[in-house]
């Protein structure tokens, strides 16, 4: 894609210049745009952010709702993920919905007053990955809220109409927030390839774990077990799908030995060992004990993100028992198929949402949701404001 060129050069200096609308001019709203950044140097800081005009196939949204994600918050404390790194100021957040303001020239699908959910990752579209139709795994890709395309926890954003998915009357902006996360779960379940009635873990009761639990018993398989370290969140996790089993797990085990105990849970017969397992934590120890835990020749799906470099993965084990290690990058053409699994009633992932914040305060969203002692499952921003240009 190509550089960002400004029209109006009153430039707002907080705002990366890479974050900012391709050949667009800065336009005088009705309100203020307020947004929240990770600065360098991992402070948080709200900044009445510029808005933009939209450019040629691009639309300007009200967002509405904006989902806080682990991502944020590690990007904040740390100042990176991976090779994503944090080099100077950027407006955060990708799991988001919200209202069409104005439409760019050569947008027909969309219109003012559409109600869209913001799909967060724009590839290159030009790569031989993008090609291929694996546009997930460009490295051009010009993803909201890590640095420095700015994100979605602001009032208005530009963003590439391909890229916005119309929200049906009967899904919210909340459910619309869901979308992303849910995307994350699709690609990692569709790569895993559950089967009806076949055993399945599910590692970490977090929001994407719980979403995964959500997933696995929607699409048949049986029994799932589900673990975590915290009784709370197992707890929820149970409330939340009754059907599943859960399993804390044991500190004063080792991999081997919480595997075993997990897979007692499906019975002796080595036949009825849980054929897949959906990593949701990205922990080291809890990926270990994932190998351990799928029967030979099963699957282990990564869908958790974790640290850069892990240097104790069972090697030997994973060979000799042939378990399929298998790990996904966010997700590709998930947006329909999500929104149909909303729409239809397939999954209600209305639980999930356990704090809202109004925009002004995103800051303390943050804050609650780095804080594990406040145990909440998913925390949302939102803007009750009637905004308009």
């Amino acid at each position: 894609m190509a550089p960002s060129v400004l029209i109006d050069q009153a430039v707002d200096s907080s705002v990366p210049v890479a974050a900012k609308s391709l050949n667009n001019k800065i336009i005088k709203a009705s309100h203020p745009n307020p947004s929240l950044q990770v600065t360098a140097d991992h402070k948080l800081k709200s900044v009445d952010a510029p808005v933009y005009a939209p450019g040629r196939g691009e639309v300007l949204v009200h967002i509405k709702a904006t989902g806080i994600c682990g991502s944020d918050i590690h990007f904040w404390k740390t100042g990176r993920i991976g090779s994503l790194v944090f080099e100077g100021d950027c407006i955060i957040g990708h799991e988001a919905s919200g209202i069409v303001l104005q439409c760019g020239e050569g947008v027909n699908h969309l219109k003012a007053g559409d109600r869209v959910a913001v799909e967060p990752g724009v590839p290159c579209e030009e790569c031989f990955l993008c090609d291929e139709g694996r546009y997930n795994l460009c490295e051009d890709v010009h993803f909201a809220g890590v640095y420095p395309y700015a994100g979605t926890i602001q009032r208005y954003k530009v963003h590439p109409a391909k890229w916005l998915h119309k929200l049906p009357d009967n899904v919210s902006f909340a459910e619309g927030a869901l979308l992303e996360p849910l995307s994350v779960v699709m690609h990692g379940v569709k790569t895993a390839g559950l089967s009806l009635g076949r055993g399945v873990v599910v590692c970490g009761a977090g929001p994407i774990g719980l979403i995964a639990l959500a997933a696995a018993r929607a699409s048949g398989a049986h029994p799932i077990v589900i673990t975590d370290l915290e009784p709370s969140r197992l707890a929820f996790a149970k409330d939340f799908v009754p059907s599943c089993i859960t399993y804390q797990v044991d500190l004063t085990k080792d991999a081997q030995g919480n595997a075993q105990a997990i897979r007692a849970l499906f019975g002796d017969s080595e036949y009825v060992a849980p054929d897949t397992v959906l990593e949701c934590t990205g922990v080291e120890s809890s990926v270990c004990t994932a190998t351990y835990t799928a029967r030979r020749g099963g699957t282990v799906m990564v869908i958790g993100v974790g640290k850069a470099i892990m240097n104790n993965l069972p090697f030997m084990h994973i060979s000799l028992a042939e378990i399929d290690l298998r790990f996904i990058n966010r997700y590709r053409d998930t947006w329909p198929p999500a929104i149909a699994c909303l729409s239809g009633g397939i999954l209600d992932l209305k639980k999930l949402v356990s704090h809202v914040f109004p925009l002004e305060k995103a800051d303390d969203a943050l804050h609650l949701c780095a804080d594990t002692r406040n145990e909440s499952i998913k925390v949302l921003v939102v803007d009750e404001q009637e905004a308009s240009l």
